[in-house]
């Protein structure tokens, strides 16, 4: 089916929705503080809605062909810093151990840095299926982790099976990555 032509000012709406998910990080955090070591509704809730406008900027861009140079790098970095934060909140009041910590933001630091080195030569970093899959489960873990007390360790063992599976995406890039440098 081919996509239907959109109003200008609706074009717009992907890379709005990206801003309104930095802007939301800064509320996501305060509201965790609040909470400590506590569960958190309204910080999971704050979360969620972070989760969802990151499928649906995303969706919304390619489906109208608006996709843009913003987008491409504004639209993963708030799905980082979200998840880094929330992560990072989550080890300090003790809900998640600090390991998964290490490796997100090792993870995240190899894909910036895998950016920097591969966007001058004109390389499009593509986000994978497994990688946008491994986002969804980190996102749907850390919010369960958020909104539910600790005695309930489901929430646990499907961040370690999201984190597993963006470490498997990340070496995927990594080496698609190795067979551009060595072109």
């Amino acid at each position: 089916m081919a996509a239907r032509a959109v109003p200008a000012p609706l074009a717009q709406l992907p890379n709005a929705l990206t801003i309104f998910r930095l802007l939301l990080i800064p509320v996501f955090v305060v509201l965790m503080v609040k909470a400590g070591e506590s569960p958190s509704w309204p910080a999971g809730i704050i979360f969620g809605i972070a989760g969802v406008t990151d499928q649906v900027d995303g969706y919304l861009a390619r489906r109208w062909h608006v996709e843009s140079r913003f987008g491409k790098i504004a639209d993963p970095l708030a799905d980082r810093l979200m998840i880094d934060a929330a992560v990072l909140l989550l080890v300090i009041y003790g809900r998640l151990p600090w390991i998964g910590l290490v490796v997100i933001v090792a993870r995240d630091v190899l894909l910036i840095v895998g950016y920097k080195v591969l966007s001058p030569r004109g390389y499009e970093l593509d986000v994978s299926l497994l990688g946008k899959a491994a986002t969804w489960v980190l996102y749907a873990s850390i919010a369960f982790r958020i909104v539910l007390a600790d005695s309930t360790k489901w929430p646990l063992v499907l961040f370690w099976v999201g984190l597993g599976m963006a470490v498997v995406a990340a070496a995927l890039y990594a080496r698609d990555a190795w067979k551009v440098l060595r072109q």
